[in-house]
């Protein structure tokens, strides 16, 4: 007989003691050697290679994904996940190729901006044409309203019609007791916050009737450099293609890089860093630019449907199997870029071909378990994540099964491809009790779940779990450790720097011959065990006190 991962753990001592970790080690063994490094390994082959052309919605890549996802849905045992019998829901998409032209004139001279080394610029509205013409400049600060800080970048300044100008993330205040530190009680200090993000910048600049939203871009505060959003703005993008087209969006959303805005400002007799300086106070009042904004982007549109993959097993226990948790991965990435010299593919095999292979081992090896869970559980890999979490979105917002009846979203985005760690990162900054199953998960397995080591980045904001966040689920989301078995220290470290610098969203994240596939498996091994852990409970995961969606979740459960 064959001895399973915990087994071993446990015969060597991890929680020895403990007859119910016997038991559940057990339990889970022959699941679990369901989830193994060539399994993964043999998934990332196929969906990362150059047949699927990168993935992108509406192309041969969509349609190659769809049916590999089905197919081996279908193929484990998993009930079509949609209640029309099939494995897909249709997600309505428009996509959208821009070509931005914009410029600032600053007196009687004009800045001409070059596209996409100077700025990308696109809207999500479905429409052939967005002009802005001769729109006054509005230096916004960080452009955040968030009551609960008592903060307002607006105060009461007018800028309906408007171009803003901001900066990216949140405002590093700092701590009134230790200006070497950021203060904890104003948006989280180190930690990025939903406000700190582009997504919710856009959002805010249309709500106060601005034509025009432009994003500083900063390296450091972004959490990646301006070729990713040069490689992830200035292609064809996607957005859910409602039926109003989009019209509640803001016309244009902009990034410039930060020599431009320099000299920008400083043509206005303005100083970047002076004005930076003042937008880290609750006093920072707008500052009128002495330059207009002339943008013009033509749009070519073809409206097409998407898809999620969902496929289901049902629980077995007839009072709860009406219940769910919910296993998430995006199957898309970033297509194929024919301008490109040389390699064209944008393969995305960590991102997020990994992710989508992880799913697909997770459900396998749920259908081993016996007797299966009490709850269902659904297994969904995800279209036009890259263009804003969109198939997510959709779904949150169409949901197939109640969010109310849904206990959890695990969301895999990107698997450690290094080897063994001893500690397991969670990005989701213990905001719910999710986060404690994690980390008594980890424990049981001679592991330490480690918190978020860069909350400065946003992960959490920046991942399709946050969709369903949004409305109220409680979600996991985890990072590889840094702390490697028979590494150096800092080899952890290295490998996620390279990652970010060099791969991310590049035409290099391809299968790598080096890689080890055990790390990833040692994660999976505990995200299938919290999903496990959840959908056996007693009581749904809840959102503790402080977390910003907990308000949600105890609306949504009363009704």
């Amino acid at each position: 007989m064959k001895i399973g991962r915990w087994l071993v753990a446990i015969l060597f001592g991890v929680a020895a003691s403990s007859l119910a970790v016997d038991e559940l080690a057990l339990r889970l063994q022959p699941a679990l050697e369901a989830i193994t490094p060539d399994g993964l390994l043999a998934h990332i082959k196929i969906l990362a290679s150059d047949e699927f052309e990168g993935r992108a919605p509406g192309t041969k890549g969509e349609e190659l994904s769809v049916k590999y996802i089905s197919d081996q849905f279908k193929q484990i045992g998993l009930k079509p996940g949609n209640l029309d019998g099939s494995y897909v829901q249709e997600v309505p998409l428009a996509g959208i190729k821009s070509e931005p032209r914009m410029s600032f004139t600053v007196g009687d001279r004009t800045i001409e901006l070059k596209y996409p080394d100077d700025f990308v610029a696109s809207s999500a509205r479905v429409q052939p044409e967005i002009k802005i013409n001769n729109s006054d400049v509005v230096f916004v600060g960080y452009g955040i309203v968030a009551p609960e800080y008592g903060w307002d970048d607006y105060k009461d300044v007018d800028v309906r019609g408007k171009t803003i100008l901001m900066l990216i993330n949140d405002p590093p205040i700092p701590d009134p007791k230790d200006p070497s530190k950021l203060d904890d009680k104003m948006f989280k200090g180190k930690a990025m916050t939903y406000y700190g993000r582009w997504t919710y910048k856009y959002k805010i600049a249309a709500q106060k009737g601005a034509a025009a939203a432009v994003i500083i871009h900063e390296t450091g505060p972004a959490a990646y450099p301006y070729s990713v959003v040069k490689t992830s703005w200035a292609k064809e993008n996607y957005e859910i293609d409602a039926p109003n087209k989009n019209k509640d969006a803001i016309q244009v959303r902009s990034w410039i890089t930060l020599d431009v805005a320099m000299k920008l400002l400083a043509d206005c007799g303005q100083d970047f860093d002076g004005l930076k300086k003042s937008a880290i106070t609750k006093e920072f009042r707008p500052v009128a630019l002495n330059a207009k904004a002339n943008i013009d982007i033509k749009q070519q549109i073809h409206s097409f449907k998407s898809h999620n993959v969902i496929g289901k097993l049902d629980g077995s226990d007839p009072k709860l199997q009406d219940e769910y948790v919910i296993y998430t991965a995006h199957w898309d990435h970033l297509g194929r870029h024919p301008e490109l010299q040389g390699d064209q593919i944008f393969n995305g095999a960590i991102d997020n071909a990994s992710g989508v292979a992880s799913v697909i081992q997770l459900a396998a090896a749920f259908t081993k378990l016996n007797p299966l869970p009490k709850r269902s559980v659904l297994f969904m890999a995800t279209t036009a994540e890259e263009a804003g979490l969109l198939g997510a979105k959709f779904y949150a917002e169409h949901p197939l099964y109640p969010l109310e009846k849904t206990l959890a979203d695990i969301n895999i985005d990107t698997v450690n491809p290094w080897g063994k760690t001893r500690d397991i990162e969670d990005l989701s900054d213990n905001n719910s009790t999710l986060d404690d199953m994690l980390a008594t998960a980890a424990k049981r397995n001679g592991r330490m779940m480690t918190p978020n080591s860069q909350p400065e980045k946003g992960s959490f904001y920046r991942a399709d779990h946050f969709e369903f966040s949004k409305l109220g689920v409680p979600a996991l989301y985890t990072g590889g450790g840094k702390d490697f078995i028979g590494k150096l220290a800092d080899f952890g470290q290295q490998k996620k720097d390279d990652y970010t610098a060099h791969h991310y969203h590049q035409v290099s994240d391809e299968v790598n011959p080096e890689w080890d596939l055990s790390g990833a498996v040692q994660d999976i091994d505990l995200l299938f065990e919290v999903g496990y852990q959840v959908a056996n409970a007693d009581k749904f995961p809840e959102w503790k006190p402080g977390a910003e969606f907990k308000g949600k979740r105890d609306e949504m459960l009363k009704r």
